[in-house]
Parts: C-alpha cells; sequence; structure tokens
C-alpha cells in the first residue's frame, strides 16, 4: 500500500467490540478525533488519518476467559512521521503498548520509508565474502568469564578459541570499558591472537567487539576499536535504540559488520499478549536498521524462544524486504555439537551456530570445543550421523562431546 506503513496487532478482550476498537486506534493515533471534525476540516486530515484494513475475530466456544482475540491491521500515512524507526515506533504502538491486552505482531512498512534504510552493510553475503567461507555454517564462539580478567587472559583465551576453527569470536555483552580490558588495548591482543592463530590453521576470523559508552561517542569508539584492528562490532541494540545502530551502520567510516545482541528483548516478546513479536523485534527491525548478523535465543538451549517465533525471526532476516541484504541469522544460548544435525535441519546452511559453554566447557578444552563443532558441521553437511562421525580417527573432540552432552537429531 504505497504511501502507508501497515502495523498489525493481536488485541485481547473477551467482550470488547473489535470494530470500534479498530477504527478508535486508526483514529486515535493519527488525527485524534473524526466525527468531531466540520466537513471542511475532514477534507483537509483526510490524508493524516488512519485506515483499518483488516480485522479478524477469534472466539471459540470453549476458550479460556480472556482469550477472545482479533488480528487488526492498520495503515498509518508515511505524511505524519518521519522517516526514522523510533518515530514509526511511536506512532503504531506508543501509547497504545499501555492499552490493556494487545500485541504488535508486524510491520510492512512503505518503500519509501524504506527508502531512508540501506540496511545491513555487509549482511549474511558479505560476512562469507570476508572470510572466504561459502559452503557451510560458520561457527562463533563467545568470551566467558570477562568481569575482573586483565588483557593476557582475554588473549589466552581469545587465542584457544581461535585454534578451534571458529570463525567469528564475540566478545561477552556485559564486557564494558573498564581499566583492566580498554577498547583498543583489547583490540590489539585479541587481533594478534587471531594472526597468531591463524599462521596455525589457515583460517580467517572476524572478533566483534563490544561497543558501549554514551550514546555521543560510539561511533567514535568504533573507529577507534577499528583503527585498533578490529574487523567487527558487537552492539546492545535494544538499550541504546534502533536508530543508534541506524546510524552506526549507516556511517561510512564503520567499516565492519555489526552483530546485534538481544540484551533487553526478553522485557519485550515472550507474552502473548504484550510487547512486540520476536520477528519482528529481533527480525525485520534489526535487518532495517543495519544489522549484519542478529543474535537471538534459540529454541534449543537454556534460553528458549519456542521454534515456531525462532523461525519467523529467521524468516524476518532472510526473506526478501526491499531489496535489502539479508541479515545472518544467530540462534544463541545453550548450544553443542550435539545440536549441529538439528540446527541445520531448522535454519539450513545460512546460519551461525554461537556457543559458550559448549566450546569453553569441552573436556579436552576450548580449543577442543571448537574443534567438535567443526566435525559436527562437516558430519551434518555429509549426512552422517554423529554418532558415526565421532567414532571416526581423529574425530576424538567430537567423541568427548556426544559423551558429554549427547545428540539431538
Amino acid at each position: 500500500m504505497n504511501g502507508y506503513c501497515i502495523a498489525t496487532y493481536r488485541t485481547y478482550d473477551d467482550k470488547a467490540d473489535f470494530n470500534k476498537k479498530a477504527i478508535s486506534i486508526a483514529v486515535g493515533l493519527t488525527v485524534g478525533s473524526w466525527t468531531e471534525l466540520p466537513e471542511a476540516q475532514k477534507a483537509n486530515m483526510e490524508k493524516h488519518l488512519g485506515k483499518v484494513l483488516s480485522i479478524s475475530v477469534h472466539e471459540l466456544a470453549d476458550a479460556a476467559p480472556g482469550e477472545r482475540y482479533a488480528d487488526i491491521q492498520i495503515a498509518y500515512p508515511d505524511i505524519n512521521f518521519s522517516r526514522d524507526l523510533p518515530a514509526l515506533l511511536v506512532t503504531v504502538f506508543g501509547k497504545l503498548s499501555m492499552d490493556g491486552k494487545i500485541k504488535l505482531l508486524d510491520l510492512d512498512v512503505s518503500e519509501s520509508f524504506a527508502s531512508a534504510f540501506p540496511g545491513p552493510k555487509f549482511g549474511l553475503d558479505g560476512v562469507r565474502q570476508l572470510l572466504g567461507v561459502h559452503d557451510r555454517p560458520l561457527l562463533m564462539s563467545i568470551f566467558k568469564s570477562v568481569v575482573g580478567y586483565d588483557l593476557a587472559n582475554l588473549q589466552d583465551q581469545f587465542y584457544k578459541q581461535a585454534l578451534g576453527g571458529v570463525d567469528l569470536i564475540k566478545d561477552d555483552e556485559i564486557l564494558f570499558e573498564n581499566p583492566l580490558t580498554p577498547l583498543e588495548k583489547r583490540v590489539e591482543a585479541c587481533m594478534e591472537a587471531a594472526r597468531r592463530a591463524e599462521a596455525e590453521t589457515g583460517q580467517k576470523l572476524l572478533y566483534a567487539v563490544n561497543l558501549t559508552g554514551p550514546t555521543s561517542q560510539l561511533a567514535a569508539s568504533a573507529r577507534k576499536a577499528i583503527d585498533a584492528g578490529a574487523n567487527a562490532l558487537l552492539f546492545n541494540v535494544l538499550a541504546y535504540g534502533y536508530d543508534v545502530l541506524h546510524e552506526l551502520s549507516s556511517d561510512s567510516s564503520i567499516s565492519v559488520p555489526i552483530a546485534a545482541h538481544p540484551a533487553m528483548a526478553g522485557a519485550m516478546y515472550p507474552s502473548p499478549h504484550y510487547g512486540i513479536s520476536a520477528a519482528l523485534l529481533l527480525g525485520k527491525l534489526m535487518r532495517l536498521a543495519g544489522a549484519d548478523l542478529v543474535l537471538f535465543p534459540s529454541p534449543y538451549g537454556s534460553v528458549v524462544m519456542p521454534k515456531e517465533e525462532n523461525l519467523a525471526v529467521k524468516d524476518a532476516l532472510l526473506s526478501p524486504l526491499h531489496g535489502l541484504r539479508t541479515s545472518f541469522p544467530v540462534p544463541s544460548a545453550g548450544i553443542h555439537p550435539g545440536l549441529v544435525p538439528l540446527i541445520l535441519k531448522d535454519f539450513g546452511t545460512d546460519v551461525v551456530v554461537n556457543a559458550g559453554g559448549g566450546i569453553h566447557g569441552h573436556p579436552m578444552g576450548t580449543a577442543a570445543g571448537g574443534q567438535a563443532f567443526r566435525q559436527a558441521i562437516s558430519a551434518a553437511l555429509e549426512g552422517i550421523s554423529l554418532r558415526d562421525a565421532a567414532a571416526h580417527p581423529g574425530n576424538e573432540a567430537l567423541q568427548a562431546a556426544v559423551n558429554a552432552w549427547g545428540i539431538r537429531e
């Protein structure tokens, strides 16, 4: 619908007239009132008025109290808001988010609105190009035990992860600027470890350093990190806002991929009655704002997102969207080598397998943890069961992982 952004809501009420509610939303979030306006004024205000596109009421005879709901689509004229995500979100869900049981399920932005967003600078294909890996899932590992540790400890941990054959290493999202591991020194130490590991493994890798600090200084900090050798950034998007990500990703001097962390997302998506859907929050909006890789809770491990929602996030990152590059899906939390066949079954090969404890907690050490994942990925791509692959000579790391965590295929 040209010239309009379309919002889809799910609203719950056992007694409401959903038609009246939809009209109330469409009018209240645009012109404020309609029936009271003089006819002459209506002609001038028509172009600003929200339009109800559809109302689908769901009520079952045996539904529990509070479970009668309607899905409502409303179109908001682009002329009402500036072309930035904060303006759009405040328009379609600002005060409405406090109006009882209502959840924002989706936003379809117009071509005109989307034209303000270049999207991911590298995207899925660009990240693969940087690493020279085109035929398999990527493997990411995470720094752990970062608070209170010094540069030597982090460099050693980085080196051991890199030796395991990972493609990306990311800071822990709670690793902020501190005297023990200041940003530039951390980047220099870790990239030196990356070069040492590459000399042994022949494999490139990206280090996503956590970008933190006052909002006004983020771009300068990003440039400092890049000047020190950083080849990727990690960013806690929801704590800072989508518009901050958009500015960082649109900045031509910030010439490295940005990985979006989902910290704070649990306050917004899990409830069926309130908040914003995971597919919109962690999928479409992250991609519009320019995330090259997007982390989100996996459906398998310790921070569980239902699989239906999980795959909806994946689709939002990979499906066509106003010509934008696709973003790499990174399902995270509780991942171990025994889950690799399931991850590939659900996500295909365009996925980043992301592990923390599944690498660092390996019985044979951190480097073996990465090796176990690479062996599991190779087996899954070749259609070999992990149990058979683990028995092959040279796959002792995978065997130890299977013994420790089991297999889910």
